[in-house]
């Protein structure tokens, strides 16, 4: 084996934990990964890695060595899948970072049509709505909601999605359906817990845009829970059309106060380091993630639009 070989095998191991599952995504034995790992610290003359019965920990050095071991392998990577896009088709696995509500609701289910159309590719997903470092969790592309932050990654916009009020038939059957936007302050609205601006929902009036203050008896830390709740009757909910759209479109919810409310829309974006857009597996994705999503299939459309 050679130097890249031993890198490889310090950087999977030290990405999955352990030698074991290093040693399972290579085609290895866990003894095997560990000879690599101790033979590149040999010819290093440094410790990288601490080694215990329960986990891996790297040394200052170690970690040093592993940032740069990774951009070293993506580049490597990188050059291959340059030299053989124009020949072969995507291959090999893919490391998608995504937030839970476009990955949940959008990206999951669309899974077994692009795997269909691509069977030597292999997907690993990491759904979190924590903003992670792409090289440091070896990720090869992400899906970003909001507007983003200047950096070194490469982006691609799939679409917008838009924020929607709604609550379920038998909720406004009962309680009335909110005429204006300051009528929401006689409703249970329910909001994501632990982010003020999420209990200020904005409106449209002639002096221009400005929020109306709610609350409720339940607030959540995940948008599902609070579909559920609004589908089950107990209050008025606002998020986004990407979460709400099928249980609109079930007649489950429905949209109220469109006309004054003021959508926000969100851009979702295909993010990737530097170089890696030129990958055929990030490239088939971003492909056909414009493909089934750039017109927001999801979105609950008025007439005439």
């Amino acid at each position: 084996m050679s130097a890249p070989d031993d890198m490889a095998a310090f950087v999977r191991a030290v990405e999955k934990g352990g030698f074991s599952p290093a040693a399972r995504e290579l085609g290895l034995t866990p003894s095997a990964i560990s000879k690599l790992v101790t033979r590149m610290e040999s010819r290093l003359g440094v410790r990288l890695l601490n080694r215990t019965t329960r986990r891996l920990a790297l040394t200052p050095e170690g970690e040093a060595f592993f940032h740069r071991a990774q951009r070293i392998l993506a580049d490597i990577e990188e050059a291959e899948n340059e030299v053989a896009r124009f020949r072969a088709r995507p291959r090999g696995r893919l490391r998608v970072n995504v937030g839970t509500a476009f990955g949940y609701h959008q990206l999951v289910p669309a899974l077994p049509e692009f795997l269909a159309r691509y069977p030597e590719m292999a997907v690993e997903i990491t759904m979190t709505d924590r903003i992670v470092d792409l090289v440091e969790e070896g990720a090869d592309v992400g899906l970003r909601t909001g507007h983003l932050a200047d950096s070194s990654l490469v982006s691609r916009k799939i679409c917008d999605m838009e924020r929607v009020i709604c609550a379920s038939p038998a909720y406004l059957e009962r309680h009335g359906r909110p005429g204006k936007p300051e009528d929401l302050l006689g409703h249970n609205c329910l909001v994501i817990a632990g982010t003020p601006q999420f209990q200020r929902w904005p409106f449209r009036f002639p002096e221009g845009v400005r929020e109306v203050a709610v609350a409720g008896n339940v607030s959540a830390s995940n948008a599902e829970t609070l579909v559920q709740l609004a589908v089950n009757g107990l209050g008025i909910i606002r998020l986004a059309d990407v979460v709400v759209g099928e249980a609109i479109a079930q007649g489950k919810l429905e949209p109220v106060l469109a006309d004054s409310h003021h959508v926000e829309p969100l851009p979702l974006h295909a993010v990737f380091p530097h170089g890696r857009h030129r990958s055929p597996r990030v490239a088939a994705l971003v492909e056909f993630l414009l493909e089934k999503f750039s017109d927001a299939p999801w979105r609950v459309r008025k007439a005439g639009r």
